[in-house]
């Protein structure tokens, strides 16, 4: 009975030390180890306001924003949230940057040429007269030193740059008279920022620089007798064809206009590594996602202003195009020479211009030209 009593009494202590191994011992010694269980990691949150230029959703230029802050949204699975205000809504649409550079919100999206007050170096980060294409122009940036002298240019005033979207090259724009020399641009009163304007202002016209969203009545009303804004899906969507006659093109003011998302600097500094890699990467995929959207719409929307509302679509004449281009030159130049860092910016843009023409005239000119031939 002994020997029995004491075999079953180390069966009961091998069972409950089990049992205690599993977890199923005393309270204190579950609290025990319940306690020695690291606790899950609370993540830091952030709310970020998007503010833009662009009317809430518009076609292309509204859209990027929404979809970048779709993308970060659902890639930070809620712990970046992005929320994107229409032109107006929170800021007037040209007063994006300062709104991004004060912190009242920690983004924008918006065109750098409207900010050539601040700095005219600013200008070559939108588009050039003859300058670079969406694709040249997104390649300078990010594999040609364009990125860096960018976030120079924009350090002083607490801002992070990035490219946010290319609506390729642009029409010439809508005119209430036929242009068939440089003479019929004196006194002409016309929608055109940039170096564009400064190049109609120099050849006798008035540039004007007014929002997007009030063009239209602009243009019905006789305030500007002309206006450039973007292309066929742009232009639709606003009903230019109901206020002006002809359509030009080519767009030798904006041949690649590119976008950009500013991110104020002190915002971007608080979020960790990982949300920052996909705050980039969304910028990325926005930049790209917005030219192969107007490269899959225009010629649809185009067809449509021809076909159904009688648009005269017109080519600009060579003469025409030859005496821009000599003054564009000009006012490019003094661009340049008004700044240091407007020179260097203007070094490394001209030199990117120069090498990409002489390989695009046997890659991409060539091209066209074949596909051309009968």
């Amino acid at each position: 009975m002994k020997r029995r009593n004491l075999i079953t009494s180390l069966g009961i202590a091998a069972a409950t030390a089990a049992l205690v191994g599993c977890g199923q011992g005393e309270p204190n010694q579950q609290a025990a180890a319940t306690e020695a269980a690291p606790a899950p990691e609370v993540q830091e949150t952030f709310e970020w306001k998007l503010v833009t230029s662009w009317p809430k959703n518009f076609p292309g230029l509204g859209t990027a924003p929404e979809r970048f802050a779709e993308s970060v949204n659902a890639m930070s699975n809620g712990r970046l949230t992005v929320k994107v205000y229409g032109g107006g809504e929170l800021v007037p649409p040209l007063e994006v940057f300062d709104a991004v550079s004060s912190g009242t919100a920690q983004m924008g999206h918006s065109g750098a040429y409207y900010w050539k007050g601040k700095d005219p170096a600013t200008q070559f980060f939108t588009a050039v007269p003859f300058g670079l294409n969406a694709q040249e122009i997104s390649s300078w940036i990010h594999y040609g030193g364009g990125q860096e002298l960018w976030e120079e240019v924009y350090k002083p005033f607490n801002i992070k740059p990035m490219a946010g979207g290319n609506s390729g090259v642009q029409m010439a724009g809508w005119f209430n008279k036929e242009i068939n020399s440089l003479e019929d641009l004196q006194g002409l009163k016309m929608r055109i920022p940039g170096m564009g304007g400064e190049v109609l202002k120099r050849l006798g016209g008035v540039p004007v620089n007014i929002p997007g969203g009030e063009l239209f009545t602009a243009l019905q009303t006789g305030a500007i007798d002309a206006t450039e804004w973007v292309g066929p899906y742009n232009d639709l969507a606003f009903g230019f064809y109901k206020a002006a006659e002809y359509y030009y093109y080519p767009g030798w003011h904006e041949p690649g206009s590119m976008m950009e998302f500013t991110i104020n600097l002190d915002a971007w500094n608080k979020l960790p590594a990982d949300l920052q890699a996909i705050v980039t990467s969304a910028g990325r995929a926005a930049n790209q996602d917005m030219i192969d959207e107007y490269t899959a719409r225009n010629n649809a929307a185009l067809q449509q202003l021809v076909n159904e509302h009688g648009v005269k679509v017109k080519r600009l004449p060579n003469e025409v195009l030859a005496g821009l281009k000599v003054v564009a030159d000009e006012i490019t130049e003094e661009v340049a020479s008004s700044s240091e860092v407007a020179s260097r910016v203007y070094e490394s843009f001209n030199n990117f211009r120069e090498q990409s023409k002489a390989y695009h005239e046997i890659s991409e000119v060539a091209f066209y030209e074949a596909r051309a031939l009968d």
